[in-house]
């Protein structure tokens, strides 16, 4: 019926019930086709709105609201929509009446969100408790979906899949952006939404969001997303990237090795994964022992978020090349050298005369007191014997983590794989 839909008073649901006065409601498909084929140049079809088609045909329901008994249309359907205010709209055809509510054939917006530097959530509010296929999108200008609920999990996953790769997508766009008018010092490496989560059971501290940034030097914690340049200077917490140790926390694995690949990309959680913050979170140890864990909602963000971290601290070890720290050894006062070319070294201050030296690759163990004193094992490289060397540090867990970098970073760059991969500048390449 071509000249019918085109009045634009047709929609997706609607049942004929009289052509040209004629009572067709008990007719079948074939007698109705064959009366309006047979009615002549002019026909008056009656229909009337039967709701439950669209949810038949998996379409969307109708406005709540809106008065069915004298408008036969859903809000959204497959491509018609109802516009009652007459704002922002493309033209329509002309009702009979002005009071009539106008129709047009295209989507209307419930509500529309920016995805550049929005955030998802499967989670209730404030806790660790996982939605059952459902979840929330809340958007940088306040903007939020409210709750959207699924049928089944599948859909649930596809649809936050979706959207996170759209911000994810967004976020590497603006990343690019901002580099351009950057230092090859202060470039971006990632950013993004995490739930920060309370470090221990203890505490009374609800899980809030956390805005996090790897660039530069330094590992940022926000509130917010920075928008401008001066906003980068409100950040919450910084800290120096080779004093952090990124730690994934362990995840469930069930013995089915399909299954194990459904929970990798998360399309499935364990029953000990829908009560637990130990999934898919990773923690953030920094200096004097402290630490914060944050949680993300897919394990593809938690992939990104270890990749992101290892290059952005193999980056800043390779532009500093080397860290001394302040320490003492038997009441003398020594500088202790972390050398990504040469090792380990310890002078003493006074005289500046180099007490000892040893390559990375002469460490043989450490142990530590959890405070401030450290030993360190180094094979002697004439004798084949173990030299212990004993320190005592103002923060020792900042050099232990700073000792790490540096070797993972030593390690990482004798990894042709590992180099490719990165797509690292010429000066990065060890030789």
């Amino acid at each position: 019926m071509p000249a019918a839909d085109q009045t634009g008073k047709l929609f997706v649901g609607d049942a004929v019930l009289q052509v040209n006065g004629i009572n067709v409601e008990h007719c079948t498909h074939q007698e109705v086709v064959h009366l309006l084929r047979t009615a002549g140049d002019e026909v008056t079809i009656t229909v009337r709105y039967l709701r439950e088609v669209p949810s038949f045909l998996k379409l969307p329901l109708g406005s709540p609201g809106l008065d069915h008994s004298r408008v036969s249309s859903p809000l959204f359907d497959s491509g018609l929509h109802l516009n009652g205010n007459g704002s922002n709209t493309a033209p329509s055809l002309p009702s009979p009446s002005a009071n009539e509510p106008k129709y047009e054939k295209r989507w209307l917006d419930a509500v529309c969100l920016p995805l550049l530097m929005a955030r998802v959530s499967r989670y209730k509010a404030g806790t660790d408790k996982l939605r059952s296929n459902c979840f929330e999108v809340f958007a940088l200008n306040g903007t939020v979906t409210n709750i959207l609920q699924f049928c089944t999990a599948a859909e649930s996953i596809d649809w936050l899949q979706a959207i996170s790769t759209n911000i994810n997508d967004l976020t590497q766009e603006n990343i690019k952006m901002l580099n351009s008018s950057c230092s090859s010092e202060d470039q971006i490496i990632h950013m993004g939404w995490t739930c920060e989560t309370p470090d221990g059971s203890t505490t009374c501290r609800s899980s809030v969001f956390r805005f996090l940034a790897l660039r530069g030097p330094y590992f940022y914690i926000f509130k917010t997303p920075p928008i401008g340049a001066p906003d980068w200077g409100q950040a919450e917490t910084t800290y120096n990237l080779y004093e952090v140790l990124f730690k994934v926390h362990k995840l469930w694995m069930a013995e089915d090795c399909w299954l194990q690949a459904r929970l990798y990309l998360g399309l499935e959680h364990s029953p000990e994964q829908q009560d637990s913050s130990e999934s898919l979170c990773f923690s953030i140890l920094v200096g004097h022992g402290q630490s914060h864990t944050f949680r993300v909602e897919l394990a593809t963000d938690l992939a990104i978020w270890e990749k992101s971290f290892q290059r952005a601290v193999f980056l800043e070890v390779q532009r500093v090349r080397s860290k001394s720290y302040m320490c003492s050894s038997q009441g003398t006062v020594l500088s202790f050298t972390i050398d990504f070319g040469s090792g380990f070294s310890c002078s003493d201050v006074a005289s500046t005369t180099v007490l000892w030296r040893y390559k990375f690759s002469q460490l043989k163990g450490s142990s530590d007191d959890g405070k401030t004193r450290v030993k360190l094992l180094f094979k002697n490289a004439e004798s084949n014997q173990i030299e212990m060397k004993e320190l005592e540090f103002a923060n020792l867990t900042a050099v232990l983590h700073c000792i790490h970098s540096f070797i993972a970073a030593k390690v990482a760059s004798m990894d042709p794989h590992f180099m490719c991969s990165q797509s690292f500048p010429g000066q990065y390449v060890n030789s």
